[in-house]
């Protein structure tokens, strides 16, 4: 079973060796529709603390050269589509308020995210004059209550044994792979309503030492049957991972996966060495659009993504490592996706469809070291 709540996972993670070399990120994305004009946009925020040990009163910026890793709070916001743009705002380690508990919270100023609410605002007026800041102009402020509902636990690999040996290089908990938002957000001037059966939303948490390439993530909980035609009210799918790394060993491409289908799971989780599951993706770009087609089986199920999304309504979202260096240059990052997953069962050795499923407001990214050498569409 995935669908296993436990915010000890959502706690913060920056402690022994990754208090001076490691990064903890919560991360939301959700919808919500113009106050005045009805539009929908798609938004996401998240709460990112790195190298605390190495923290002082004002954020410290990366300088590898000189020895310099970076030490802060950064707090990322933004929107996709038509006037997309990736916000950043940054606090020293010394102005941060962190729990430390179960549950978590953290707090910086006028700032502040647990498990159930965020509030804050963030306004860049002087980006280009400021590159360690790798972001744009804007605004945003927001006011949300997080409720979630379906977790994807991915199991052992991120307990509390495998933390404390810092066993992996990348850690992923989706304690909201399903969450319903409520609340209001105000994006360079424009009032956005946001309402839980319209928020598609989603909430994870990623800390570790370093990041995985390739780096993918699918999801959505906007879903259709195209069998019946009806809106799967219980649904939810989360598929991510790349190549990680295990006691500094890279494992194979291998992804992480779960369907929780109207309340039924299908997990695809290859650290489950028993349940036979098996991972082929292929990532595709042209001018226009990124690709994504994924295939996860086990024994008793499988399931096909295939999704797409206009380059121009994604960003290249930006961080930069523990050790200060970025390596991801590419790291294409959207939540206007949309395509078809389609969900089996295997029954006398034959796969038999469920259901064919149309996904909208799917939450992507694609990344991969080292592949900078494509026309950039997007900024």
């Amino acid at each position: 079973m995935s669908n296993v709540s436990d915010i000890s996972r959502d706690q913060y993670m920056l402690k022994g060796a990754l208090a001076k070399r490691g990064y903890d990120w919560w991360w939301h994305s959700f919808s919500g529709r113009s106050e005045t004009t009805g539009k929908e946009r798609t938004f996401f925020l998240e709460f990112y603390v790195t190298n605390p040990e190495l923290g002082k009163e004002e954020p410290v910026f990366a300088d590898p050269k000189n020895g310099v890793y970076p030490s802060y709070l950064m707090i990322k916001a933004g929107s996709w589509g038509e006037g997309k743009a990736q916000l950043h705002r940054f606090f020293g380690i010394k102005k941060v308020k962190i729990e430390e508990g179960v549950p978590f919270a953290l707090l910086a100023s006028d700032c502040y995210l647990d498990e159930k609410r965020s509030y804050g605002k963030i306004d860049v007026t002087d980006a280009s004059s400021h590159p360690e800041w790798l972001c744009d102009n804007g605004s945003m402020s927001w006011d949300l209550q997080i409720e979630k509902k379906v977790a994807f636990n991915v199991g052992y690999g991120a307990s509390a044994f495998f933390r404390s040996l810092n066993a992996f290089e990348m850690y992923w908990h989706a304690e909201g792979m399903k969450t319903l938002y409520s609340g209001t957000v105000i994006y360079n001037g424009e009032k956005y309503i946001i309402s839980p059966e319209t928020s598609y939303g989603y909430a994870d948490k990623n800390w570790g030492s370093d990041y995985t390439s390739p780096w993918l993530w699918l999801s959505s909980d906007n879903l259709t049957s195209k069998k019946t035609g009806k809106k799967l009210e219980n649904s939810v799918f989360d598929i991510g991972g790349g190549r990680p790394k295990a006691f500094g060993i890279s494992l194979d491409r291998k992804l992480l996966g779960d369907f929780y289908y109207e309340g039924k799971e299908y997990e695809f989780n290859f650290s489950k060495f028993t349940s036979g599951t098996h991972t082929e993706f292929a990532i595709k770009e042209d001018e226009k659009a990124l690709f994504w087609h994924v295939v996860q089986y086990n024994h008793e199920a499988k399931m096909e993504s295939d999704i797409s999304c206009l380059k121009k309504d994604m960003l290249f979202v930006n961080y930069v490592a523990p050790d200060g260096v970025q390596r991801h240059k590419r790291l294409f990052n959207g939540g206007t996706g949309e395509g078809e997953v389609k969900l089996y069962k295997k029954r006398h050795g034959t796969w038999v469809l469920i259901d064919d499923i149309e996904a909208r407001n799917v939450g992507c990214e694609y990344g991969e070291y080292g592949k900078e050498e494509k026309t950039e569409a997007t900024k």
